[in-house]
């Protein structure tokens, strides 16, 4: 199947009733004097691209083999490159630091033959090249001097919107999706105005929302990091575009490696995100506006259990035994989160979730506990938080949703990223099947989730043969959709409500 797209025409691949194209250049690679620089149109060609492999992915530590400085590349899911459907946009997760839109678990097949659209993932730049700030590497053309991945992932929903057509989407309805730093990235994209006219709705998922220390630097920080590393390398910040690509990234992750106490920058800034630069980042999301566009909020029931225990399992430390380990563990969080943490902090953190999973009958021991406390801190809180904050203060239609079918044993919970394993029909594939089942209750879960999300993208009220009618998320009724489990959807209100009460209380994330 071929088809052209604005720099050229390329060739794909039809598998069970869905046209594929991978590895589809929406940006020229940005190395030499395009690193650091905003993303560029592609450099057209004649004659017909290939477009049956994915293009690696952005440069990064271990977690994807065959990383590469040149990664702007594009996947197309589309059940006919005729007619007008409903376009998906999917960002990766990752932490801003790994990941790619084409692994495994993000094949948009599924969603596209299912939800009746064209699906679009696609990689981005990451670590110290997409994220961060300093204006001694400031663009002539654009004036941006930061947040370079951000600017990809604009640039890449322009290229979809000047190329919908070719694969049978509809350039005028565009739903942006995302987990993790991509739901991140879905709120942030969502609130520039430039693309207000791109963006119809967004579904961000277990966003991890942006605030220092917690997933950013200020940008004095940034500024400082770039200056250290120039001063390393014996070259001037804007020289960094001649330092070979891994040797900076490895001197950058360096930065931020071993006890934080000993780190030269102040936090703990386990995730490094955009920063804001008063262009592409206004300011951190509890300092800014909520999305004006309709908005479909999904979080995971136990989030915390991905980073802990779950599958995947990225905790390399032990897991907390007696008490004395489970303070540690939790002061660990907690300096995830703000940098004036306490011992006595630590107590008043652990006595509170004590007495609300007393109170609701919940698993007390050491792991379960910090389990919940890491869930809340860094996701949860702040995603029904914000999800309030709309519901008073917003100006446009608001469905929440907690993602909550359960892991198979020996694991536990409903995990960080559980949901692109529904979405994507990817809990089938065999690596993750023995966690997350293959069953006929998991292949309705899938169905269920990827019909909401499809409704939704065109322009309905979400709505599933599975699910019973869901109603918007206001003040006065906070309803949200808990999906997953053996009635796989069902109308409720937000789990576990004490437990957060704490950062509340706290004052979390903390104001400046």
């Amino acid at each position: 199947m071929i088809v052209r797209t604005t720099a050229g025409r390329v060739a794909g691949e039809r598998l069970d009733g869905v046209t594929v194209f991978r590895g589809v250049p929406y940006a020229a690679p940005p190395v030499g004097r395009l690193r650091f620089a905003s993303p560029v149109p592609p450099q057209p060609w004649s004659g017909i691209r290939d477009a049956t492999r994915f293009g690696a992915p952005a440069l990064q530590t271990d977690y994807l083999p065959d990383s590469s400085e040149d990664c702007l590349y594009a996947n197309v899911w589309t059940p006919d490159v005729q007619g007008r459907r409903p376009v998906l946009v999917y960002i990766h997760g990752g932490g801003w630091m790994i990941g790619a839109g084409s692994e495994e678990d993000y094949d948009g097949a599924r969603p596209a033959v299912r939800g009746d659209m064209v699906v679009v993932t696609f990689n981005y730049r990451l670590g110290l090249l997409g994220w961060g700030l300093h204006e001694d590497l400031t663009d002539t053309r654009t004036g941006s001097f930061g947040n370079w991945g951000l600017q990809d992932q604009a640039a890449l929903l322009r290229w979809v919107q000047a190329n919908a057509r070719a694969f049978g989407g509809d350039p005028e309805n565009i739903t942006l999706a995302g987990t993790s730093a991509g739901g991140s990235s879905t709120w942030q994209l969502s609130l520039l105005p430039e693309l207000r006219s791109v963006v119809r709705r967004a579904v961000p998922i277990s966003t991890k929302h942006v605030w220092n220390p917690a997933s950013s630097t200020t940008p004095a920080q940034s500024r400082s990091v770039y200056r250290t590393l120039a001063k390393q390398f014996g070259r001037t910040v804007g020289e960094l575009r001649g330092v070979p690509g891994t040797d900076l990234k490895d001197a950058w992750e360096a930065l931020f490696s071993g006890d934080p106490a000993a780190r030269p920058f102040q936090g703990w800034h386990e995730y490094r995100g955009p920063v804001p630069d008063g262009q592409w980042m206004r300011g951190f999301d509890h300092d800014l506006p909520t999305p004006r566009i309709p908005l479909l909020v999904l979080y995971c029931r136990t989030e915390g259990t991905f980073f802990t225990t779950g599958p995947g399992y990225p905790w390399d430390g032990p897991l907390p035994e007696d008490e004395t380990g489970l303070r540690a563990a939790v002061a660990s969080v907690l300096r995830k989160c703000r940098t004036d943490v306490t011992a006595e902090m630590v107590e008043d953190c652990l006595a509170h979730y004590r007495e609300a999973t007393a109170a609701e009958g919940l698993p007390g021991d050491p792991v379960a506990l910090w389990t919940e406390i890491w869930g809340d801190g860094l996701f949860r809180h702040q995603i029904l938080h914000q999800a309030r904050r709309h519901a008073r203060h917003g100006h446009s239609p608001l469905y929440v949703a907690e993602f909550a079918h359960p892991l198979r044993p020996p694991h536990s919970g409903t995990p960080h990223e559980a949901t692109s394993k529904f979405l994507f029909g990817s809990h089938a594939l065999s690596r993750n099947a023995p966690a997350y089942g293959d069953g006929p209750l998991e292949r309705r879960v899938s169905d269920t989730l990827i019909d909401l999300i499809a409704s939704f993208a065109r322009g309905e009220e979400p709505n599933s043969a599975h699910a019973p009618a869901w109603k918007t998320f206001t003040p006065d009724q906070p309803n949200v959709m808990v999906v997953g489990g053996e009635d796989v959807a069902v109308p409720g209100e937000p789990g576990k409500q004490r437990q957060l009460r704490y950062w509340d209380r706290i004052g979390h994330p903390p104001r400046r």
